[in-house]
């Protein structure tokens, strides 16, 4: 029976990883492939610590931000021929020179995290030549490896509280095809000798993404976040602690280890965006215009689906979360702002 809101996952936190500190993972050379939101976050925070951070993305106006980041990065949209998209990949892949993800610069890297979503009637783009790319890590440097992965994998659980260990139920074409790219991730690096992890995200928000974000710009819901107006549960993150978690994990050694990255609050989409109003009301009355649409709180209520339990990633990883709840993340970001930020540019999310 699912137990009530509030109530949270039986697994507690060890005291000792709640009070030590993830050691920091010593300069490498890091391949992002799908250089977006979190992966350009990523890539900043280990730039700063003198990192080689090589990356794609998705076109010219991209990769020109990001080299003037420090980034060594490429164009790479999987989504552009999808008629003829294998042949242009293993062109691509194994025969351009000047490209990123090449024989050469996989063989370089000694750090590699995979945030390309799957393309539906394709699959994971980079699992399309199993055989080559197992050649290639195996001949490469690489020490550690990282798919991004979704919480969206687990499927409508009543309610209940999620770990790791609970079966998955994949419903959808998309979520499938994820769940399928996480399986053949795992099987790409069954023989080597590194460290592998799979990383089901929450919903991800952070600094220009965010509940804040879409109040400020009196922005309209896409019909994706309508449909998830009446969930009664939602998985989220702050972009920040899956930075955590990405660097706790380096400096493990794993055996293709599973771990939910979420908070600890799976607040309803209509608290959050509720409590995002007062904020943005609070510190800039007068911003907001009557034409915003929040998510409706007297609509239909549909079945809950899960609350997914974090309590591996806070025992084995160390990671002690900078945003617990949403509040706290939504007010970090609110915080940033200053009086005046143009919110032109801003993004919606969670």
């Amino acid at each position: 029976m699912a137990l009530p809101r509030g109530v949270r996952s039986p697994k507690p936190m060890a005291a000792a990883a709640a009070s030590a500190s993830p050691p920091q993972p010593r300069p490498g050379h890091m391949l992002v492939l799908g250089t977006g939101f979190v992966g350009r976050y990523v890539s900043q925070l280990l730039l700063a610590q003198g990192w080689r951070v090589s990356g794609t993305c998705t076109s010219p106006a991209k990769k020109t931000e990001l080299e003037m980041l420090g980034m060594d990065a490429s164009v790479f949209d999987a989504t552009s021929s999808r008629c003829c998209f294998f042949f242009f990949f293993l062109l691509f892949l194994f025969f351009v020179p000047s490209s990123l993800t090449n024989l050469r610069s996989l063989q370089d890297a000694t750090h590699l995290l995979i945030s390309i979503p799957p393309i539906p009637g394709i699959g994971d783009p980079l699992l399309s030549s199993h055989s080559n790319l197992q050649t290639t890590l195996s001949n490469s440097n690489l020490q550690w490896l990282c798919y991004l992965s979704s919480t969206s994998v687990y499927g409508d659980c009543g309610g209940a509280w999620v770990d790791e260990d609970h079966t998955v139920n994949p419903k959808t074409e998309s979520v499938k095809l994820r769940y399928a790219a996480e399986k053949g991730w795992l099987n790409v690096i069954d023989d080597l000798d590194l460290s592998a992890f799979i990383f089901r995200l929450g919903g991800i928000y952070g600094p220009g993404r965010s509940a804040v974000d879409t109040i400020a710009k009196s922005k309209s819901l896409s019909r994706r976040q309508k449909s998830r107006e009446s969930k009664q549960y939602t998985a989220r993150i702050h972009v920040a602690d899956i930075c955590q978690a990405i660097l706790a994990s380096m400096s493990i050694r794993s055996a293709r280890r599973i771990y939910n990255v979420v908070d600890d609050d799976p607040a309803p989409r209509s608290e959050v965006f509720a409590f995002a109003r007062s904020l943005v009301e609070r510190k800039h009355p007068g911003l907001i215009m009557d034409s915003v649409v929040l998510p409706a709180t007297q609509d239909r209520i549909v079945a809950a689906e899960k609350r997914v339990s974090n309590a591996r990633l806070k025992e084995e990883l160390g990671v002690k979360l900078l945003h617990p709840t949403y509040k706290s993340g939504l007010q970090s970001i609110l915080d940033s702002w200053s009086v005046e930020s143009s919110f032109s540019n801003r993004n919606v999310d969670v």
